[in-house]
């Protein structure tokens, strides 16, 4: 019990330091963005797969669940996690992608969350963070909006399970400048902790570990999204970490 009031500082601590580094770190995002290519969201549909009796897959959020970085959604983030839980399971997979670019977890509540969990799924993939990270968002209303994006999930799918990634990591993106890249990684971890408070009071949800370090053609053109072989490896650590503790066991058959 005793633990519990450091992460609170700790979390409170990341957004003071983001906010007062705010006349230093506004101007390098507002040049980040001029200087990054813009990349596009692949083209739709946002969906494959098949078979007989298939795993329904949705990967719901940001760039990384559409497929930004990618020409084709099927080389996505869904779509590699499709061949994944495939190889896992030796089931085929059915997989859709939903929400946008640049969503954060409110976008993603107000905007897609419910036609998405209006078609029968199994697995539910969650990658947010990243863009709640870039706008400061509170801890608070991060953990706010994963927990009712979880309580949509299995009022909507009782029987699904849930899997989130861990947010990036900011302190190896090499086209951040500092000190943006420290505190944009500093305020990451700490929404994620909070993401992981969310994800404790659901069982049938599991959240990653962070990811290994990046491989070297992890980074899309943009030196920020992640590449065909960025996907490959997401989609293994997801699903591999799913196997080994056990969450791809109760899979609905």
């Amino acid at each position: 019990m005793t633990s519990s009031p450091r992460p609170l500082r700790g979390r409170r601590l990341s957004r003071a330091i983001v906010l007062a580094l705010a006349p230093i770190i506004v101007p390098q995002t507002v040049k980040l963005r001029r200087v990054v290519p813009l990349l596009p969201e692949p083209p739709q549909p946002w969906e494959g797969g098949g078979g007989t009796d298939p795993i329904r897959l949705l990967v719901l959020g940001d760039s990384l669940a559409v497929g930004v970085g990618v020409d084709d959604a099927a080389d996505g983030l869904a779509g590699c996690l499709a061949a994944e839980l495939t190889a896992a399971t030796g089931r085929p997979v059915r997989w859709r992608a939903r929400g946008r670019n640049g969503a954060t977890a409110r976008d993603v509540i107000r905007d897609h969350l419910d036609d998405a969990l209006a078609e029968p799924t199994d697995v539910v993939v969650i990658s947010l963070g990243a863009n709640d990270s870039m706008q400061i968002r509170s801890h608070r209303a991060f953990r706010r909006d994963i927990t009712r994006i979880l309580r949509a999930v299995f009022s909507a799918h009782p029987e699904a399970i849930v899997l989130m990634s861990a947010l990036p990591a900011f302190h190896r993106f090499g086209l951040l400048p500092e000190p943006l890249r420290t505190t944009l990684a500093l305020h990451a971890q700490s929404l994620e902790v909070s993401a992981r408070r969310a994800f404790e009071r659901f069982p049938r949800a599991h959240m990653t570990p962070p990811l290994p370090p990046y491989g070297p053609d992890h980074f899309a053109t943009d030196d920020f999204h992640a590449s065909a072989s960025g996907n490959i490896e997401w989609a293994q650590f997801i699903v591999d970490d799913a196997v080994a503790h056990g969450i791809a066991a109760r899979i609905p058959a």
